[in-house]
Parts: structure tokens; C-alpha cells; sequence
């Protein structure tokens, strides 16, 4: 087994267990379940925004502990103060170190779109993901089969909530895509290998529709790369190790992101204001 069919087959066990614990009608009793959705498909598309989707996780399978003792309310805040566009936070606590609390910490600090990044294989996943003010869902092409990624993105819109589907090669893409997708994201970092290349999203951002936003996700640590992926066809970017592996996340993402305007602004010929 490869590291995803180990996580979908713990996530199997997990959901089951929650579900029985922590029913449906309990879960619409939260204060977030009837409230609004921030679309984060329009924060990225904002153009006067950086585009950037900047996570909160405390730990992966192929880096072992990034950052466990991490502040959600500290990161969280500074993230959207140094220019962020939306925020992703982990719930996966098994393999990522995150949790559903993590989330609601985010929720309460800002108000911004908030992708819940997690691997989702049931529709009480989703209800779980609305009622802890979640405003987008992340589905993985690569965890799911087409025809059950597409009820898995009906239901989630049916409840209001944005779908971000992830994949990771042009066969992924074409087999899955749908017309409940909000965003498409290309996972620069195979889930079953961990081995990273840019490439993947230089070979698929073309093939992705134009109806959907375009994400390009994991292995970017240099602002120069965010003016090529722009300038490529991408308008937003997840990026989560290279801010949260310094000591203090939100400074490290406030550096990046000047840089990335100061580069972008010079790449159009103009100046930024300091």
C-alpha cells in the first residue's frame, strides 16, 4: 500500500467511528451550518489579491513534524494581514497533525474563505466540514472514482459549500472533472510517491477549463515561481511548508508575498509602494 490507500483506508475507520459518536442532526445544530459561505472562487479570481491559499498544518507523512507547537490564531491572522487570499487548514490528525478545532480557531479570526484540507470519501465529511465554517471542500481525483467525486461535489454545493478538486496528472483531469467544481487544483507532489515537480502544473494548466479556477499546489518555495505559474495561467497557489516550517509562519509568508508583488509588479513595469 502506497501512503494514500493508507490514509483512505484509516479514513474509512475514522468516519464511521465519528459517525457514530457525533450524529448528522448534531452537526446542523452548529452556528456556522445555516450561515453563508466566503467564496473563495471569487477571492482568488480578485486580481487586486495575491492569490495565495496559505495552510496551517503541523506535520505530513513525508516530512515527519514541520511545526507542532504552531498557533492557528497566530498563523491564521498573520497569514491574511501579510496579504494571503484564503486560508487551507488541515483536519487530518492521524497523518497530518490537524484537527476540526483547528479549523473553528481559523473561522472565529478571520473572515476570509477557509478550504477544509482533508481526504473526503463521505457526505458526512462534508456535513462535518459546514458545520465548522469550512467555505470550500478539497476532493482528491486521485482518492476517488469520477462518478463518486461528482456526487461527492453535488452534495457539497447542494449544502452551499465551493468544491476544490485535486489532481495529479492529465489522465485525473480529464476522467473527473464535472460541473460541480468550483476550482481544480494540480498537486505538484504525488500522493503515492511524494517526489515533487513543478512540471505537473506547466504540462496541465492548459487542459484545465477555463470555467474553473486554477490552483497549483505543493513544492513552491520561491516567489519567482508564483510570477512563472501566473504568467503560465494559474491564479491561485497553496502553500503551506515552505511558510510553516520557520519559527514564526506569518512572518515568513509576509516576506514572500512582498517579494512576489515587488517581482509581479516588475515583471508588468510598475513599482510598489512601500
Amino acid at each position: 500500500m502506497n501512503i494514500l490507500d493508507k490514509i483512505i483506508a484509516f479514513k474509512k475507520t475514522e468516519v464511521a467511528e465519528k459517525s457514530s459518536l457525533v450524529p448528522i442532526k448534531l452537526l446542523e445544530k452548529s452556528i456556522y451550518f445555516e450561515s453563508d459561505i466566503v467564496s473563495m472562487k471569487d477571492y482568488i479570481s480578485d486580481q487586486e489579491k495575491t492569490g495565495i491559499i496559505a495552510e496551517f498544518k503541523r506535520k505530513s507523512p513525508s516530512k515527519g513534524d514541520i511545526n507542532p507547537s504552531a498557533s492557528v490564531e497566530a498563523t491564521s491572522i498573520g497569514y491574511m494581514q501579510a496579504g494571503a487570499s484564503a486560508l487551507s487548514i488541515l483536519t487530518d490528525q492521524e497523518f497530518f497533525g490537524g484537527k476540526n478545532d483547528d479549523l473553528i480557531s481559523a473561522r472565529k479570526f478571520n473572515f476570509c474563505p477557509i478550504l477544509r484540507k482533508d481526504f473526503i470519501i463521505k457526505e458526512y465529511q462534508i456535513i462535518e466540514a459546514k458545520s465548522i465554517g469550512a467555505d470550500c471542500i478539497l476532493l482528491i481525483a486521485a482518492a476517488l472514482e469520477p462518478k463518486r467525486l461528482k456526487e461527492l461535489a453535488k452534495f457539497a454545493k447542494s449544502l452551499g459549500l465551493e468544491v476544490l478538486m485535486e489532481v495529479h496528472d492529465g489522465e485525473e483531469l480529464a476522467s473527473s472533472v464535472n460541473e460541480f467544481l468550483d476550482l481544480v487544483g494540480v498537486n505538484n507532489r504525488s500522493l503515492k510517491t511524494f517526489d515533487v515537480s513543478l512540471q505537473t502544473s506547466y504540462d496541465l494548466v492548459e487542459k484545465i477549463p477555463n470555467e474553473f479556477v486554477k490552483i497549483s499546489e505543493s513544492g513552491i518555495s520561491r516567489p519567482d515561481t508564483l510570477v512563472s505559474l501566473k504568467q503560465a495561467g494559474f491564479e491561485g497557489f497553496l502553500i503551506g511548508e515552505n511558510f510553516m516550517k520557520s519559527s514564526r509562519p506569518h512572518q515568513a509568508a509576509y516576506n514572500f508575498m512582498n517579494e512576489y508583488r515587488e517581482l509581479l509588479a516588475a515583471a508588468a513595469g510598475l513599482t510598489v509602494e512601500k
